[in-house]
């Protein structure tokens, strides 16, 4: 009898020995959920020492609190020897671990009748790894699905962006994308899960090395923030924080050695290890940026002939008048030069004169625009004062203004002290007070206001009139190169297309910005911000 015993004996401990080099949790339970087994596996698993676990009721250890009654229910329905569905089934549960945080698992559940009553035996294994990969997989699926039917960049990244908030749960997906002419990054798509306020945080432009996406394309590479209130680099960490975000990361988009922009998601926590999520990252982003490189050269060729087009008919109707003026008068002079009086010639000399005048402006204006987006003309900031600036466009412009009838308002400070270059300012100026003069009819009224904002940082130049003013359908082209509204076109007003892309070029290299107020009634006002200090400062 006694060696039978010892035969049970030893059985049992080779048993705990299995269960204690297993690689699956193992959890012993009785009927009232009370555990009775718990082997070092589950405390890796599940963060909780046997000694923490055992006698404690499961379902407040591991069980989820919305899922806890209908635990216990079904516990109680085996416990009273009802068939049970789920005895001996692989089942994909949540389980919570001590930290918090919850994570899924799958698990194996049985029953053997001890002397003691029923007793139920768990095994089970963090399920995480496994889902990552099917999550994964489904994203980088979504993503090349949205990239494929895409017609657009701009449809694309709200595809890419979506497909990773809505799948990986991530309550913030931003897109960023590098303007290399106006020198900052802009925010082409962001994805908000539902209730989710951004506040102050909902930016749209960064300059280069801000923030996450700015540091994260200056250096071309991956970051990772586990503490966004911790962050003191960036004071947009400082803002996710106060919304909730804790840990942030953010991935190059790159193609080539040149970088593209920045993909960069924000979460209350991310259950992935850090590695293996910028490697998901990494992989959506090389898609993304095969996608924008490959977009931008179609749709720089669409560009280029669309442009191609527009040039050829401003040369056709701004060049060709001129020249023909020009050709046309010189013969008639050169015929009658006996027959005229000396006012006639006078005449034919200053008919000429204005249209050589006429094709000299257009071709600096083609000059200008060539050197300013190369780079290659010059901004030279000074301490200067834009009232004066202004003043002295109004007074060359007056002649024009008074031949139409046109009333001139200012509304200017006593000094509007700023660091710029007083010459392409003075030509912002003319360009604006000189496209108002053309496409105001007689009799009509101009009003020029510019004064610092509440901050004292940034001056507001606004240029008014009560002109033809521009179809909505137009706005959206306005700064295009050759590109001229459809009212202008109709009423034969001549020019170039090129006044206001100089004009936005020269204020975007003094790092400001100039948009169309939006209008109920007839004319135009152009809004012109710019520092009044250093852009170092």
């Amino acid at each position: 009898m006694s060696e039978r015993v010892d035969d049970v004996d030893g059985v049992v401990r080779q048993a705990q020995a299995v269960l204690a080099v297993t690689l699956q949790a193992y959890v012993a339970i009785d009927t009232e959920g009370r555990v009775l087994g718990w082997n070092p596996a589950a405390e890796r698993i599940f963060g909780f020492t046997p000694a923490q676990a055992c006698a404690r009721d499961l379902a407040d250890l591991i069980i989820p609190v919305r899922f806890r009654d209908a635990h216990r229910a079904g516990m109680a329905r085996l416990a009273a020897g009802e068939p049970g569905r789920v005895l001996g089934q692989q089942l994909q549960l949540a389980a919570v671990h001590r930290d918090g945080h919850e994570f899924p698992i799958e698990l194996t559940l049985t029953v053997t009748d001890e002397p003691g009553g029923r007793v139920f035996h768990a095994f089970a294994h963090d399920d995480t790894t496994a889902q990552r990969a099917v999550r994964f997989a489904v994203v980088e699926a979504a993503v090349a699905g949205g990239l494929a039917v895409a017609e657009s960049s701009t449809v694309a990244a709200a595809r890419v962006v979506e497909a990773l908030g809505v799948r990986m749960g991530w309550p913030v997906v931003e897109l960023w994308l590098v303007d290399d002419h106006r020198q900052v990054l802009t925010c082409v798509a962001r994805h908000t899960e539902p209730g989710q306020r951004l506040g102050d945080f909902a930016l749209d432009e960064l300059e280069p090395g801000i923030g996450l996406p700015g540091r994260v394309c200056a250096d071309g590479a991956a970051r990772w923030i586990p503490d966004l209130s911790a962050d003191g680099v960036s004071l947009r960490s400082a803002a996710a924080a106060r919304i909730g975000l804790r840990v942030a990361v953010g991935v190059p988009l790159a193609f080539g050695r040149h970088t593209l922009g920045a993909l960069c998601v924000y979460a209350e926590r991310m259950d992935d290890p850090e590695d293996t999520l910028l490697g998901l990252l990494g992989r959506l982003a090389a898609q993304v940026g095969q996608y924008l490189e490959r977009r931008r050269a179609e749709e720089l060729t669409v560009e280029l002939a669309r442009t191609k087009d527009e040039f050829l008919t401003m040369v056709t109707h701004e060049l060709r008048n001129p020249l023909a003026v020009i050709s046309s008068s010189t013969a008639l002079l050169d015929e009658e030069l006996d027959e005229l009086t000396s006012e006639q010639q006078h005449e034919y000399l200053r008919i000429i004169t204005r249209s050589a005048q006429r094709l000299s402006v257009m071709t600096d204006d083609l000059l200008d625009l060539a050197r300013l987006e190369s780079g290659h003309l010059a901004v030279d900031p000074i301490d200067t004062d834009l009232r004066d600036i202004i003043e002295q466009a109004v007074q060359a412009n007056a002649t024009l203004a008074a031949g139409k009838q046109l009333t001139v308002t200012m509304q200017l400070p006593e000094r509007l002290a700023l660091h710029a270059d007083p010459t392409r300012l003075r030509q912002v100026a003319d360009n604006l007070l000189s496209n108002a003069i053309k496409y105001t009819p007689a009799g009509g009224t101009i009003t020029i206001a510019a004064g610092l904002d509440d901050t004292g940082d940034t001056i507001t130049w606004t240029v008014a009139d009560t002109g033809i003013g521009i179809p909505t359908a137009d706005q959206t082209r306005l700064f295009r190169r050759f590109y001229r509204a459809s009212t202008a076109l109709e009423k034969c007003i001549p020019g170039t297309g090129l006044g206001l892309v100089i004009t936005r070029t020269i204020v975007e290299r003094h790092h400001g910005t100039i948009t169309l107020a939006e209008h109920t009634g007839p004319g135009t006002t152009f809004i012109v911000r710019l520092p009044s200090t250093t852009p170092s400062a």
